[in-house]
C-alpha cells in the first residue's frame, strides 16, 4: 500500500532531510525509524525536497510503501507520538500506486527570510538570515527578471559533478520587504531546484542588492555555467520548504 503524507519540521538540529551512513540525525532517518517499528520491517521514506542541514519545511511531502494495510488515522497518530518535538506529520493519505513524492512533484515553493536591521531577532534566529545593511530592492528585482523562465541553472548548483540536466522553470521570484519589522521574504516557485540552488540564488540576488554586481550581470552569469560566477551561498537557517504541488 503507497502512502502520501504531509510534514513539517524544524531543520535546525538535523544534518538535513537525506538519509546518511555517517549519522542517523536526519528527518528521513527519523521518519524511517518510526515506520519501521509500526510495520515491523523495513520502511523507506522518499521526500519531495532533500533540504540541507538547517533547512526547515512547512510542507514537505513525502511518500512510503507498506506490505499491510492501516488506517491513516492510526499511522498519523502513531508516527506523532513517536516522532520528535520538532518534527510534526500534519496528516496520512493512501496514494496512487505510481505515486513518488519526489518524481510525481510538478511545483514547489521556498521563501527565504532576510533581517535586515541591527537587531539581534532572538526569537527568530534559527529561521532567517541576519543580514545587517542596506539593499537596493529594486535592483534586486530586476535581477530577478532574469532569472525568471526557463534556463540552465548549472551556476546556481554546488553539485560540480551532477550528472542529469540542470535545467529548471522558475516560475516566480517574488522580494516582499516588511518595513516594521524590516524582515525581507524572498519567495520562490519553480518546477523544481537544483543542490543549494535557492541559497545560491539568495547570495547573489543579495550582492545585486548591495551594488557589488548589476542586475545586468544575471544573463552573464547563467551563460557561463559555471558555480564561480554567481554569487555566495546564503546561509540555510533562513531557507523554509513552504509546499509542493503535484497533478
Amino acid at each position: 500500500m503507497n502512502y502520501r503524507m504531509v510534514l513539517q519540521y524544524d531543520g535546525s538540529r538535523y544534518d538535513g532531510w537525506q538519509k546518511q551512513g555517517n549519522t542517523g540525525n536526519t528527518i528521513q532517518g527519523k521518519l524511517e525509524a518510526v515506520l519501521s517499528r509500526f510495520a515491523g520491517e523495513s520502511v523507506e521514506v522518499n521526500g519531495a525536497g532533500r533540504t540541507d542541514a538547517g533547512v526547515h519545511a512547512y510542507g514537505q511531502t513525502a511518500s512510503f510503501h507498506l506490505k499491510q494495510e492501516a488506517e491513516e488515522e492510526e499511522l498519523w497518530k502513531y508516527l506523532n507520538r513517536y516522532l520528535p518535538e520538532d518534527i510534526e506529520v500534519l496528516g496520512v493519505e493512501r496514494a496512487p500506486e505510481r505515486f513518488h513524492a519526489r518524481l510525481s512533484a510538478v511545483r514547489k515553493t521556498y521563501m527565504y527570510k532576510v533581517g535586515l536591521d541591527s537587531r539581534k531577532h532572538v526569537f527568530d534566529r534559527k529561521y532567517l538570515y541576519h543580514f545587517e545593511g542596506e539593499l537596493d530592492i529594486k535592483a534586486m528585482e530586476e535581477a530577478a527578471r532574469y532569472l525568471r523562465g526557463t534556463h540552465d541553472f548549472k551556476s546556481f548548483c554546488s553539485n560540480r559533478r551532477f550528472k542529469k540536466s540542470t535545467i529548471r522553470t522558475l516560475h516566480m521570484i517574488k522580494i516582499d520587504l516588511d518595513k516594521k519589522t524590516d524582515v525581507m521574504k524572498i519567495i520562490f516557485i519553480g518546477d523544481g531546484f537544483l543542490y543549494h540552488m535557492v541559497r545560491i540564488i539568495t547570495g547573489t540576488l543579495l550582492e545585486v542588492g548591495q551594488g557589488k554586481r548589476s542586475p545586468s550581470e544575471i544573463k552573464g552569469i547563467i551563460e557561463a555555467k559555471d558555480r564561480e560566477a554567481a554569487g555566495f551561498t546564503a546561509p540555510p537557517q533562513g531557507l523554509t520548504l513552504v509546499s509542493v504541488e503535484y497533478e
